[in-house]
Parts: structure tokens; sequence; C-alpha cells
């Protein structure tokens, strides 16, 4: 057995792990499982045709990551939304974003740059015909290409993770706030976004990355006083 032949089950299992995972935390942030949801592990190993074990590797990540919680006994369940507690995450990924542009930031190509064209198309069609879950998932896939620039590992993966765990708070406050305002400053941040990447100003992008985070605080922060 050549190297390729010993390497390839653990890819094979890997991308399981991964589409595995992608697929419950996309569920879990789009609230497709709402908070307090149980998660049936056998039900979700038989969707994914896998044993139990690579589905509790899954579990145990989105565990670490404070998106499910585990309870002996009883099963595994979506965390709920603590609105006030969420933001003093958003605070902190506020504080974090400049350094976005700080700490070796990859430069972007023009394929990682038409991208996010693309995603400015959808936002225009998304103006004009609101949706709260197609904003939602035009965020998450925004975010993903800002944080494909993130050079730092470290901060990559705290930057991801605080995002993934706070994304629910906005689905959670919609029917209380103005959905075609909430498009419109995002559609604001993917253009300026896009005209500082197409300078090369780096910095530029973490300074709007924290503005707009800002901006949901304060947002959020009246939701909450008013919850």
């Amino acid at each position: 057995m050549n190297i390729v032949d010993e390497l390839r089950p653990r890819t094979i299992a890997r991308e399981r792990f991964d589409t595995i995972y992608l697929t419950l935390r996309d569920r879990i942030c789009l609230l497709d499982y709402e908070p307090g949801t149980r998660l049936g592990e056998e039900e979700l190993a038989r969707e994914f045709g896998v044993s139990r074990t690579p589905l509790r590797r899954v579990l145990s990540r989105l565990e670490a990551e404070g998106l499910v919680e585990s309870r002996h006994g009883v099963g595994t369940f979506v965390t709920t939304v603590d609105l006030e507690g969420l933001i003093e995450t958003y605070k902190l990924r506020m504080e974090l974003a400049e350094l976005i542009g700080r700490l070796d930031p990859l430069p972007r190509s023009e394929e990682d740059l038409a991208r996010i064209r693309a995603l400015v198309a959808q936002c225009d069609a998304l103006r004009l015909y609101p949706d709260a879950r197609r904003y939602a998932r035009l965020n998450m896939l925004f975010f993903q290409q800002v944080a494909q620039m993130i050079g730092n590992q470290p901060l990559r993966e705290i930057t991801e993770r605080l995002y993934y765990l706070t994304h629910r708070i906005w689905l959670t406050s919609v029917p209380h706030l103005n959905l075609s305002d909430e498009i419109e400053v995002f559609h604001r941040e993917i253009v300026d976004t896009l005209a500082a990447l197409e300078l090369g100003d780096f910095e530029a992008v973490g300074y709007i990355r924290r503005s707009h985070i800002s901006m949901s605080v304060h947002r959020m922060g009246r939701f909450a006083s008013k919850s």
C-alpha cells in the first residue's frame, strides 16, 4: 500500500466530518434548529449515513463552540440565545475586527474580488425583495470572504468562532428591527469593503468591519432594552 492509499481513508473521514459539521452549524445559525431543539443522534446518523462515532465528534466540536450543550442522560440541545450575554461577545468581536487588517492580512486575488462583487449583486436583489433568511445566508457568505483574508491563524479561529456564536442574534431580533434598513446597512458594508480591497487597503477593511459591528451592537442593545 502506497502513501496515497494510506491517506485516502483519512481524507474521506475528514471530508465527511466537515460536511456534517458545516451542515449542522448552518442549521443552528439560520435557526433551522431553534434554541432548545434536541438533536437526535440516531436520526442525524441515519440522515448522513454514518455511525454515531463521527457524529459525536461533530457534536463535541459544536459544544466546544457554544452552539450546543450535552445534558447527561438526556441528549444534545441547541443552546439558547442569551441576547444580553451575546452582546458582550459582539463587543469583543468589535475590538478584534481592527486586527483583521493589521495582523498578516492575505492579499486578495481577482477571483476573490469577483466573489464579493457577486455578493453585492445578490444584495442589490435583496434590497428589492427583503427576506430575513436570505439576508442571514448572504451575511454568512460575506463573512466567509472577509475571514479568508485573515492571515493570523489564532485570530481567524477566534473571529470565526465568535461570529457563528452571535449570528443567531440578528434572526432572533429581526421581528423588532426594520429589515429594509438592516439590508441597506449591510449593502454599504459590502460595497465599502470591496472598495478597500480593490485598493489593497487592508486596515480600512478592519475599520469598516469594526464600525458595522459597533452599529449592530447599538441596534441589538436597543432591542435588548425593550425585551
